[in-house]
């Protein structure tokens, strides 16, 4: 599996507006009243009281993304949102855990008779340990008990490359874990649909590129794409024999498709994102104030979808939004993301115009809401939690580490990032004495490392199971030499090149030190002369022995540089290294400590 970066990976190409469009759409807009000839009927009822079928139906369309196999509700930050409140000021309040998110689903269809679940990508892959060590099957059965109708793939779903996620599909037992109880795993019972991934030798899809929703005479189209860029966050084994299309031309093709079928009602399932201007879930990005609105690929991929296509789920860069982008006659199109992790879900309502076979975009309406952890949690889900719990608890609740606080995965450079990195250096040393410093992947952090206890295993104790929260993609650490003179383009590859408008700071060991300058532009902000190892400068000639995980050894996440080191060698997996250092470096009377996170110098 890969550790991938949720932030923005650049586009390739600039497109052509078709026509120019000045901003992002007001609210104002989409609030628009019905044509004067429309009399829509109740949600969920489809005639007028009289016994006549109305012209419009509304079609509730339930959607979520980024879950990445979090069935129980996630610790720290990932487990919380923030909501902005009437006065102006921000509060955070806990959520996600498919026991809750089961039931808030539920409640959301209850009186809705017209209602379609979909998913942006990611349901699966860098999962917690309940998930993760079995493959993921029990996230695709909750998904099942969930009534998911279809979902993208995302790049996650690549991890393990494309036979296991065909197993995921179409159920089977794993070819070498084979099956985890009497009963065969039976796959998935949604699509996922993965329009823009071809078979490099047949040239087509690997997986359904669309699927059509019905009801009675209401049917609407989804097509569903992963981020043209797969391939520079998936290992290479991940993506072997598989070719990534760009998602607007695919997605207006297929759109040409549905519509020649009949299906003028449209839906585009896009593991692609965006950054509004605002963390918190329910901020208003069209209200046309300054700093609204949303920036990243999703900006430009929105803006040359055709028109065709009614309405945008999204999801990659684990953001909430309810915006509206202008499409390319210039009219606002409703594009969302909820967040990840299970944390919220997105409720749209489509009106749909019988007479016309379309959605009347005019009255679409789209909200982002909270799983709050205030419901009652579903049995059913309850049930499937304890069930892998009990397989997975022998190996999750042993002890391998103990910490004094919160070690946090957040910031530039987060005391977990530097935490991970000294015990790849400390590993490297083991394989090679010469080893001289050790890069780690923000993306690969998935989780933090929290004090208080999430089982019963006492305050400040590490279990396994955290661990593979925290880093569960059984990458390999590596080491490989590289000069001086690449290791300081790796760093500079940190604000360049793919990753100049979203840094991808690397997280570094202990000895590693320099300024990143916010004020500068593209590679300069990382000062040369500032980069030193023990105090001395780094020297262009010398060679330096790094640690890294095979990742990173790829030239994934824009760092080409790191796939151009020489005299490789191959280590255990990355979460055998971390617990080797938690267990050599800590007791119950001498926890770790956070690590001061001050490496790296931020001048802004």
């Amino acid at each position: 599996m890969s550790a991938t970066s949720h932030q923005q990976h650049r586009r390739r190409r600039t497109y052509a507006l078709v026509a120019t469009a000045a901003g992002l759409a007001t609210a104002g807009a989409l609030a628009a009243a019905l044509p004067a000839t429309a009399s829509p009927a109740p949600s969920g009822k489809g005639g007028d009281g009289h016994g006549h079928t109305s012209r419009y139906q509304d079609v509730q369309l339930l959607s979520f993304n980024d879950l990445h196999g979090n069935l129980e509700p996630p610790s720290g930050s990932s487990g919380r949102v923030t909501e902005l409140q009437a006065d102006g000021t921000t509060k955070t309040i806990d959520a996600g855990g498919v026991e809750y998110l089961a039931t808030h689903l539920r409640q959301a269809r209850e009186g809705n008779a017209y209602s379609v679940t979909a998913a942006g990508g990611d349901m699966v892959g860098a999962s917690p340990l309940i998930s993760g060590l079995f493959h993921d099957e029990p996230t695709v059965e909750a998904l099942n008990k969930l009534k998911l109708d279809v979902t993208s793939v995302g790049n996650h779903e690549f991890d393990e490359g494309s036979k296991e996620l065909a197993r995921l599909q179409n159920g089977g037992c794993h070819p070498t874990d084979g099956c985890y109880s009497d009963k065969k795993f039976k796959g998935a019972d949604f699509p996922y649909l993965a329009a823009n991934v071809l078979s490099e030798k047949s040239g087509k899809p690997i997986l359904k590129p669309y699927w059509v929703w019905k009801k009675k005479d209401v049917k609407i189209g989804f097509i569903g794409v992963t981020l043209e860029g797969t391939p520079g966050v998936v290992s290479a084994e991940g993506v072997k024999g598989l070719k990534f299309k760009d998602e607007v031309e695919t997605i207006n093709k297929y759109a040409k498709e549905l519509q020649r079928q009949g299906v003028k009602s449209i839906v585009a399932l896009i593991h692609e994102g965006g950054f509004p201007a605002s963390t918190a879930y329910n901020y208003d990005c069209d209200s046309g104030s300054a700093g609204s609105g949303v920036s990243g690929p999703i900006v430009d991929i929105a803006k040359n979808i055709t028109p065709a296509v009614d309405a945008l789920v999204t999801g990659h860069t684990h953001n909430a939004y309810a915006c509206t982008i202008p499409d390319p006659s210039g009219k606002p199109r409703t594009v969302t993301s909820a967040s990840s992790f299970g944390r919220l879900y997105t409720d749209t309502t489509l009106t749909y115009d019988r007479r016309t076979g379309d959605i009347a975009r005019t009255s679409v309406k789209s909200a982002n809401h909270v799983v709050t952890r205030d419901v009652a949690k579903a049995p059913d889900m309850t049930a499937l939690i304890s069930k892998w719990n009990t397989l997975a608890a022998p190996i999750g609740n042993r002890p391998i580490g103990y910490i004094s606080a919160d070690i946090v995965k957040d910031g530039t450079e987060s005391p977990l990032g530097d935490l991970i990195a000294d015990a790849q250096l400390a590993y490297g040393k083991e394989l090679d004495p010469e080893t001289d410093l050790a890069l780690m992947n923000p993306g690969g952090i998935r989780a933090p490392l929290t004090y208080a206890a999430q089982g019963a295993e006492g305050d400040g104790v590490v279990t396994y199971a955290e661990g593979f929260t925290v880093q569960p993609f059984s990458n390999t650490v590596n080491l490989q030499d590289l000069t001086g003179a690449q290791l300081v383009q790796v760093l500079k590859e940190q604000v360049s090149g793919t990753n100049a408008a979203s840094p991808k700071i690397l997280q570094i060991s202990a000895g590693l030190t320099y300024t990143l300058d916010l004020t500068k532009s593209g590679a300069d902000r990382v000062v040369t002369d500032s980069i030193k190892l023990n105090g001395a400068a780094i020297d262009p000639a010398a060679t330096y022995r790094v640690a890294m995980n095979n990742f990173l050894a790829g030239g994934g996440d824009g760092f080409t540089t790191l796939g151009q080191g020489t005299n490789p060698l191959v280590g255990t997996d990355d979460l055998t290294v971390l617990q080797k250092y938690l267990t050599a470096n800590s007791t119950p009377t001498s926890p770790i400590a956070p690590p001061a996170a001050d490496r790296i110098t931020v001048v802004q």
